[in-house]
């Protein structure tokens, strides 16, 4: 009964959304999201800020980390 305890694995993509004020947070974006390609993220991390779901502040780079 070990498979009782798994959890599913996490597939969605981490990115470091690096700030020009040396400041770094972090976004995880579904593989869905991700078929036009990686350019598209740093417009998702804008739309996450207008949420206030990550801070505001210039955005320099995002990143893919995982």
């Amino acid at each position: 009964m070990d498979w009782v305890n798994r959890r599913k694995r996490d597939t969605n993509i981490m990115f470091a959304v690096n700030y020009a004020d040396g400041r770094t947070s972090y976004i995880t974006v579904s593989p869905k999201g991700l078929e036009h390609g990686d350019q598209l993220v740093h417009s998702l991390a804008r739309e996450r800020q207008e949420r206030g779901e990550i801070p505001t502040g210039e955005i320099s780079t995002v990143k893919r980390v995982r």
